[in-house]
Protein backbone atom coordinates (compact mmCIF):
# COMPACT_ATOMS: atom_id res chain seq x y z
CA UNK A 1 0.00 0.00 0.00
CA UNK A 2 1.22 3.63 -0.88
CA UNK A 3 2.03 5.48 2.32
CA UNK A 4 0.84 8.91 2.42
CA UNK A 5 3.36 11.98 2.23
CA UNK A 6 3.65 14.58 4.67
CA UNK A 7 2.78 17.79 4.06
CA UNK A 8 5.38 20.43 4.51
CA UNK A 9 3.37 21.79 7.40
CA UNK A 10 3.49 18.36 9.04
CA UNK A 11 7.33 18.26 8.66
CA UNK A 12 7.83 21.52 9.86
CA UNK A 13 5.41 20.85 13.03
CA UNK A 14 7.49 18.05 14.31
CA UNK A 15 10.51 18.79 16.08
CA UNK A 16 13.77 18.04 14.50
CA UNK A 17 16.40 16.02 16.61
CA UNK A 18 18.09 17.57 19.69
CA UNK A 19 15.55 20.95 19.21
CA UNK A 20 13.80 19.68 22.59
CA UNK A 21 16.97 18.21 24.23
CA UNK A 22 18.63 22.61 23.14
CA UNK A 23 15.07 23.94 24.60
CA UNK A 24 15.67 22.18 27.72
CA UNK A 25 19.16 23.29 28.02
CA UNK A 26 18.48 26.79 27.56
CA UNK A 27 15.63 26.50 29.90
CA UNK A 28 17.80 25.02 32.80
CA UNK A 29 20.27 27.39 32.26
CA UNK A 30 17.86 30.49 32.66
CA UNK A 31 16.41 28.44 36.13
CA UNK A 32 20.42 28.26 36.83
CA UNK A 33 20.59 32.65 36.31
CA UNK A 34 17.94 33.14 38.12
CA UNK A 35 18.64 31.10 41.41
CA UNK A 36 22.34 31.01 41.17
CA UNK A 37 23.20 34.10 43.48
CA UNK A 38 21.27 32.32 45.88
CA UNK A 39 22.96 29.23 45.53
CA UNK A 40 25.95 31.40 46.06
CA UNK A 41 24.73 33.04 49.04
CA UNK A 42 23.90 29.37 50.94
CA UNK A 43 26.94 28.30 49.73
CA UNK A 44 29.58 31.11 51.09
CA UNK A 45 27.17 30.78 54.46
CA UNK A 46 27.59 26.82 54.77
CA UNK A 47 31.36 27.27 54.38
CA UNK A 48 31.79 30.21 56.69
CA UNK A 49 29.28 28.42 59.36
CA UNK A 50 31.99 25.80 59.39
CA UNK A 51 35.08 28.09 58.99
CA UNK A 52 34.71 29.90 61.76
CA UNK A 53 32.28 29.36 65.00
CA UNK A 54 31.62 33.19 65.35
CA UNK A 55 29.68 34.05 61.14
CA UNK A 56 26.12 32.69 62.62
CA UNK A 57 25.81 34.29 65.86
CA UNK A 58 23.56 36.60 66.48
CA UNK A 59 26.00 40.20 66.45
CA UNK A 60 27.86 38.58 63.67
CA UNK A 61 24.80 38.33 61.44
CA UNK A 62 23.28 41.42 62.84
CA UNK A 63 26.43 43.38 61.79
CA UNK A 64 26.46 41.43 58.26
CA UNK A 65 22.90 42.67 57.74
CA UNK A 66 23.76 46.13 58.60
CA UNK A 67 26.91 46.92 56.54
CA UNK A 68 25.21 45.64 53.39
CA UNK A 69 22.25 47.68 53.92
CA UNK A 70 23.83 50.75 52.59
CA UNK A 71 24.94 48.59 49.65
CA UNK A 72 21.81 47.28 48.65
CA UNK A 73 20.28 50.38 48.94
CA UNK A 74 22.43 51.90 46.55
CA UNK A 75 22.59 48.78 44.46
CA UNK A 76 18.24 49.41 43.87
CA UNK A 77 19.20 52.60 42.45
CA UNK A 78 22.55 51.41 40.72
CA UNK A 79 20.45 48.46 39.20
CA UNK A 80 18.23 51.10 37.32
CA UNK A 81 21.12 52.58 36.08
CA UNK A 82 22.84 49.64 34.55
CA UNK A 83 19.33 48.17 33.03
CA UNK A 84 18.96 50.64 30.92
CA UNK A 85 22.75 50.21 29.29
CA UNK A 86 24.11 52.92 32.04
CA UNK A 87 26.79 52.75 35.02
CA UNK A 88 27.13 55.44 38.01
CA UNK A 89 30.52 56.41 39.43
CA UNK A 90 29.40 58.65 41.81
CA UNK A 91 27.09 56.64 43.83
CA UNK A 92 28.99 57.21 47.07
CA UNK A 93 29.61 60.59 46.36
CA UNK A 94 25.88 61.57 46.17
CA UNK A 95 25.38 59.34 49.63
CA UNK A 96 27.82 61.21 51.09
CA UNK A 97 26.99 64.83 49.80
CA UNK A 98 23.33 64.55 50.18
CA UNK A 99 24.32 62.99 54.19
CA UNK A 100 26.50 65.89 54.72
CA UNK A 101 24.45 68.51 53.89
CA UNK A 102 21.56 67.22 55.87
CA UNK A 103 23.62 67.10 59.17
CA UNK A 104 24.90 70.73 58.63
CA UNK A 105 21.58 71.90 58.56
CA UNK A 106 20.72 69.67 61.63
CA UNK A 107 23.29 70.62 63.59
CA UNK A 108 24.60 74.43 62.77
CA UNK A 109 23.12 77.60 62.89
CA UNK A 110 22.48 79.18 60.00
CA UNK A 111 22.68 83.34 59.45
CA UNK A 112 20.89 84.60 56.41
CA UNK A 113 20.96 88.50 57.01
CA UNK A 114 20.79 88.82 60.08
CA UNK A 115 17.93 85.95 60.88
CA UNK A 116 19.14 83.45 62.10
CA UNK A 117 18.04 79.02 61.29
CA UNK A 118 18.43 75.86 62.66
CA UNK A 119 19.46 73.47 64.06
CA UNK A 120 16.84 71.97 62.18
CA UNK A 121 14.83 68.97 63.38
CA UNK A 122 14.57 65.72 61.14
CA UNK A 123 11.67 66.13 59.97
CA UNK A 124 13.02 68.96 57.30
CA UNK A 125 17.01 67.43 57.09
CA UNK A 126 15.61 64.00 55.68
CA UNK A 127 13.33 65.82 53.09
CA UNK A 128 16.45 68.22 52.03
CA UNK A 129 18.63 65.01 51.73
CA UNK A 130 16.50 63.67 49.32
CA UNK A 131 15.80 66.71 47.18
CA UNK A 132 20.01 66.99 47.34
CA UNK A 133 19.95 63.69 45.95
CA UNK A 134 17.52 63.87 43.53
CA UNK A 135 19.45 67.17 42.18
CA UNK A 136 22.77 64.94 42.03
CA UNK A 137 21.16 62.13 39.93
CA UNK A 138 19.16 64.89 37.74
CA UNK A 139 22.85 66.59 37.42
CA UNK A 140 24.38 63.23 36.20
CA UNK A 141 21.29 62.27 33.47
CA UNK A 142 21.84 66.35 32.21
CA UNK A 143 25.53 66.41 31.71
CA UNK A 144 25.07 62.69 30.03
CA UNK A 145 22.22 63.35 27.94
CA UNK A 146 22.80 67.21 26.98
CA UNK A 147 26.44 66.34 26.81
CA UNK A 148 26.09 63.29 24.57
CA UNK A 149 28.96 61.72 26.69
CA UNK A 150 29.45 57.99 27.80
CA UNK A 151 28.19 57.56 31.35
CA UNK A 152 31.10 56.21 32.77
CA UNK A 153 33.07 60.07 31.93
CA UNK A 154 29.60 62.08 33.05
CA UNK A 155 29.81 60.10 36.51
CA UNK A 156 33.05 60.11 37.01
CA UNK A 157 33.79 63.98 36.85
CA UNK A 158 30.24 64.23 39.16
CA UNK A 159 31.97 62.42 41.17
CA UNK A 160 34.89 64.60 42.08
CA UNK A 161 32.50 67.78 41.80
CA UNK A 162 30.48 66.00 44.85
CA UNK A 163 33.22 64.89 46.50
CA UNK A 164 34.39 68.55 46.19
CA UNK A 165 31.30 70.35 47.43
CA UNK A 166 31.02 68.25 50.19
CA UNK A 167 34.41 68.74 51.42
CA UNK A 168 33.90 72.91 51.20
CA UNK A 169 30.57 72.33 53.10
CA UNK A 170 31.88 70.82 56.02
CA UNK A 171 35.16 71.91 56.38
CA UNK A 172 36.71 69.24 55.55
CA UNK A 173 35.57 67.89 58.94
CA UNK A 174 33.33 65.17 60.38
CA UNK A 175 29.75 66.19 61.60
CA UNK A 176 29.24 67.06 64.03
CA UNK A 177 32.64 67.82 65.38
CA UNK A 178 34.01 68.80 69.05
CA UNK A 179 36.68 70.73 66.82
CA UNK A 180 34.32 72.95 65.49
CA UNK A 181 31.89 73.35 69.04
CA UNK A 182 31.68 77.57 68.52
CA UNK A 183 29.98 76.72 65.27
CA UNK A 184 27.85 73.45 65.43
CA UNK A 185 25.05 73.21 67.90
CA UNK A 186 24.21 70.36 68.73
CA UNK A 187 24.56 66.77 67.59
CA UNK A 188 22.65 64.45 64.97
CA UNK A 189 18.99 63.86 65.80
CA UNK A 190 18.25 60.70 67.55
CA UNK A 191 15.59 59.39 64.62
CA UNK A 192 18.57 59.55 62.44
CA UNK A 193 21.10 57.77 64.50
CA UNK A 194 17.84 54.81 65.16
CA UNK A 195 17.46 54.58 61.46
CA UNK A 196 21.18 53.53 60.76
CA UNK A 197 21.72 51.92 64.33
CA UNK A 198 18.23 50.81 65.95
CA UNK A 199 16.05 47.91 65.72
CA UNK A 200 12.39 46.48 64.85
CA UNK A 201 12.24 43.32 66.92
CA UNK A 202 15.46 42.00 67.07
CA UNK A 203 15.80 43.33 62.96
CA UNK A 204 18.14 46.25 61.88
CA UNK A 205 16.70 48.99 60.88
CA UNK A 206 18.69 49.37 57.73
CA UNK A 207 17.87 46.18 56.59
CA UNK A 208 13.90 46.84 56.97
CA UNK A 209 14.89 50.32 55.24
CA UNK A 210 16.93 48.90 52.70
CA UNK A 211 13.99 45.74 51.72
CA UNK A 212 11.56 48.82 51.09
CA UNK A 213 13.38 50.74 48.82
CA UNK A 214 14.45 47.26 47.12
CA UNK A 215 10.22 46.63 47.31
CA UNK A 216 9.90 50.15 45.27
CA UNK A 217 12.61 49.13 43.00
CA UNK A 218 10.93 45.92 42.03
CA UNK A 219 7.24 47.80 41.77
CA UNK A 220 8.78 50.69 39.42
CA UNK A 221 10.46 48.26 37.08
CA UNK A 222 7.86 45.73 36.67
CA UNK A 223 4.33 47.82 37.09
CA UNK A 224 5.23 51.07 35.61
CA UNK A 225 5.51 52.28 31.84
CA UNK A 226 8.80 53.90 33.07
CA UNK A 227 9.85 50.28 34.17
CA UNK A 228 9.37 49.14 30.71
CA UNK A 229 10.89 52.43 29.18
CA UNK A 230 13.96 51.51 31.36
CA UNK A 231 14.15 47.95 30.28
CA UNK A 232 13.45 49.13 26.21
CA UNK A 233 16.09 51.78 26.49
CA UNK A 234 18.92 49.23 27.94
CA UNK A 235 17.28 46.43 25.01
CA UNK A 236 17.34 48.45 22.40
CA UNK A 237 18.04 52.21 21.99
CA UNK A 238 16.72 52.24 18.05
CA UNK A 239 13.50 49.69 18.79
CA UNK A 240 12.82 51.99 22.16
CA UNK A 241 12.82 55.08 19.97
CA UNK A 242 10.91 54.35 17.32
CA UNK A 243 8.66 52.99 19.91
CA UNK A 244 7.88 56.44 20.66
CA UNK A 245 10.16 56.37 24.05
CA UNK A 246 12.23 59.61 25.15
CA UNK A 247 15.31 58.24 25.84
CA UNK A 248 16.56 61.39 26.87
CA UNK A 249 13.78 61.99 29.57
CA UNK A 250 13.96 58.23 30.65
CA UNK A 251 17.59 58.42 31.43
CA UNK A 252 17.18 61.81 33.05
CA UNK A 253 14.61 60.19 35.46
CA UNK A 254 17.10 56.91 36.26
CA UNK A 255 19.10 58.77 37.48
CA UNK A 256 17.27 61.19 39.31
CA UNK A 257 15.54 58.25 41.32
CA UNK A 258 18.83 56.48 41.66
CA UNK A 259 20.12 60.02 43.47
CA UNK A 260 17.32 59.88 45.75
CA UNK A 261 18.36 56.16 46.93
CA UNK A 262 22.24 57.19 47.41
CA UNK A 263 20.17 60.03 49.38
CA UNK A 264 18.96 57.99 51.85
CA UNK A 265 21.68 55.31 51.93
CA UNK A 266 23.60 58.19 52.51
CA UNK A 267 21.49 59.17 55.62
CA UNK A 268 20.98 55.95 56.72
CA UNK A 269 25.33 55.61 57.01
CA UNK A 270 25.72 58.67 58.69
CA UNK A 271 23.15 57.92 61.48
CA UNK A 272 25.02 54.41 61.39
CA UNK A 273 28.36 56.38 62.19
CA UNK A 274 26.90 59.06 64.13
CA UNK A 275 28.70 61.35 62.00
CA UNK A 276 28.66 62.41 58.32
CA UNK A 277 31.71 63.06 55.86
CA UNK A 278 32.66 64.31 52.90
CA UNK A 279 34.39 61.27 52.24
CA UNK A 280 32.65 58.35 53.95
CA UNK A 281 30.63 55.89 51.27
CA UNK A 282 34.16 56.15 48.93
CA UNK A 283 33.78 51.89 48.17
CA UNK A 284 30.32 52.02 47.57
CA UNK A 285 30.89 52.99 44.17
CA UNK A 286 32.49 49.70 43.01
CA UNK A 287 30.42 47.59 45.62
CA UNK A 288 27.18 48.84 44.55
CA UNK A 289 28.16 47.88 40.66
CA UNK A 290 29.70 44.30 42.04
CA UNK A 291 26.32 43.81 44.13
CA UNK A 292 24.05 44.54 40.78
CA UNK A 293 26.21 42.15 38.51
CA UNK A 294 26.37 39.17 40.82
CA UNK A 295 22.68 39.44 41.44
CA UNK A 296 22.53 39.00 37.94
CA UNK A 297 21.60 42.06 36.11
CA UNK A 298 23.35 42.42 32.30
CA UNK A 299 26.45 44.99 32.37
CA UNK A 300 25.07 46.10 28.99
CA UNK A 301 21.20 47.04 30.38
CA UNK A 302 17.87 45.15 29.23
CA UNK A 303 17.71 42.73 31.66
CA UNK A 304 17.90 42.21 35.49
CA UNK A 305 16.34 43.27 38.84
CA UNK A 306 16.48 44.02 42.29
CA UNK A 307 16.05 41.25 44.16
CA UNK A 308 19.26 39.93 42.47
CA UNK A 309 20.92 42.65 43.22
CA UNK A 310 19.97 42.39 47.34
CA UNK A 311 21.29 39.39 47.53
CA UNK A 312 24.23 40.41 45.66
CA UNK A 313 25.08 42.78 48.31
CA UNK A 314 24.29 40.46 50.93
CA UNK A 315 27.20 38.27 49.10
CA UNK A 316 29.39 41.41 49.10
CA UNK A 317 28.96 41.91 52.30
CA UNK A 318 28.86 37.65 53.88
CA UNK A 319 32.39 37.63 51.81
CA UNK A 320 33.79 41.01 53.39
CA UNK A 321 32.34 39.65 56.36
CA UNK A 322 34.10 36.53 56.38
CA UNK A 323 37.19 37.35 55.45
CA UNK A 324 37.64 39.59 58.38
CA UNK A 325 36.65 36.28 60.51
CA UNK A 326 39.33 34.60 59.03
CA UNK A 327 41.95 37.19 59.37
CA UNK A 328 42.70 38.04 56.01
CA UNK A 329 44.88 40.80 55.87
CA UNK A 330 42.62 43.92 54.29
CA UNK A 331 45.29 43.77 51.53
CA UNK A 332 44.40 40.56 50.69
CA UNK A 333 40.64 41.29 50.76
CA UNK A 334 40.81 44.01 48.27
CA UNK A 335 42.61 41.03 45.84
CA UNK A 336 40.21 38.91 46.32
CA UNK A 337 37.36 41.09 46.15
CA UNK A 338 38.41 42.05 42.84
CA UNK A 339 39.35 38.77 41.23
CA UNK A 340 35.59 37.83 42.77
CA UNK A 341 34.36 40.65 40.36
CA UNK A 342 35.98 40.06 37.56
CA UNK A 343 34.66 36.23 37.17
CA UNK A 344 31.67 37.04 37.98
CA UNK A 345 31.47 39.40 35.12
CA UNK A 346 33.09 37.01 32.65
CA UNK A 347 30.93 34.25 33.64
CA UNK A 348 27.56 36.17 33.07
CA UNK A 349 28.97 37.09 29.49
CA UNK A 350 30.10 33.68 28.80
CA UNK A 351 26.75 32.10 30.33
CA UNK A 352 24.74 35.18 28.02
CA UNK A 353 26.81 34.21 24.66
CA UNK A 354 25.51 30.72 25.62
CA UNK A 355 22.16 31.83 25.67
CA UNK A 356 22.03 33.04 22.41
CA UNK A 357 23.18 30.04 21.04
Amino acid sequence: MNQPVPTDSEITSQPEPGIKAQQLSRTLREILTRVGPLITLLLLSAYLSFATPHFLTLSNLTNVIRQSSITAILAVGQTLVIISAGIDLSVGAVAALSACVAAVLMTQQIHVGGLTFGPLSFWIGLPIALVVGLIGGWLNGFVTTRGRIPDFISTLGTLAIFRGIGLIITGGLPVPSHLTATELKGYLPETMIWMGAGSVLGIPVPGLIALIMVIIGWFILRYTTFGRAVFAVGGNRDAARVSGINIDRTKLVVYSVCGVMCAVGGFVLAGRLNSANALMADEENLRSIAAVVIGGTNLFGGEGGVFGSLIGALIMGILANGLNLLNVSAFWQRIIQGVVIIFVVVFDQWRRRRLIR
